[in-house]
């Protein structure tokens, strides 16, 4: 039952991570043709923006929860590296429960603001509901707070296969210098 949840969980950040590289995928081919629009063609097309502003709040907040259950999120660790065992299990569990509680807060206000905006529409884009836009909010807090129930129910998961693909063929193409023979 437990790897079949870690799989499905698997799945999660998966669609975290494609859906984050195409937003930078595709903010990347919008912002160039927006400036080739304005500078070259000479006239500003008003929807590039928006839309890249919309890709990057994607792939930020998609990205930010797939980089929590990776173990590649920003943690200063030069204090608790410094305290003994029992000290640092009590400070991960600290961290643990500030987690929760800053994605609850990014769940709850985050899906308020996307249901208070849904009757304004963005000038440049006036088919589109601002709530929409706002919405990779609450969904990235929802699923990070979904990989630090992980995290606590089942511990770290940033050594899985879906996890460490990319290290594992990078590691495999380098020799080690360990087993490199002496003087080559």
């Amino acid at each position: 039952m437990n790897e079949k949840i870690l799989k499905t969980l698997d799945g999660i950040y998966l669609a975290c991570i494609w859906s984050a590289g195409v937003a930078i995928f595709f903010m990347s081919i919008i912002i160039p043709l927006g400036v080739f629009a304005r500078y070259i063609l000479g006239f500003g097309a008003q929807w590039p923006e928006p839309i890249a502003m919309m890709l990057m709040v994607i792939f930020t907040f998609l990205g930010a929860a797939a980089s929590y259950r990776a173990g590649a999120h920003i943690a200063v660790a030069m204090l608790t590296e410094r305290l003994p065992a029992n000290l640092q299990s009590l400070c991960s569990k600290l961290v643990d429960v500030c987690m929760v509680a800053i994605c609850l807060f990014g769940v709850y206000y985050g899906t308020k603001l996307c249901l208070g905006t849904m009757d304004q529409n963005l000038a440049e884009l006036p088919w589109l509901p601002v709530g929409y836009t706002y919405a990779p909010l609450p969904l990235g807090a929802l699923l990070t707070l979904i990989f630090v129930i992980e995290k606590i129910v089942f511990g770290s998961q940033h050594q899985r296969a879906v996890v460490t693909f990319d290290h594992t063929l990078e590691e495999s193409a380098v020799p080690d210098a360990a087993t490199k023979p002496a003087g080559a």
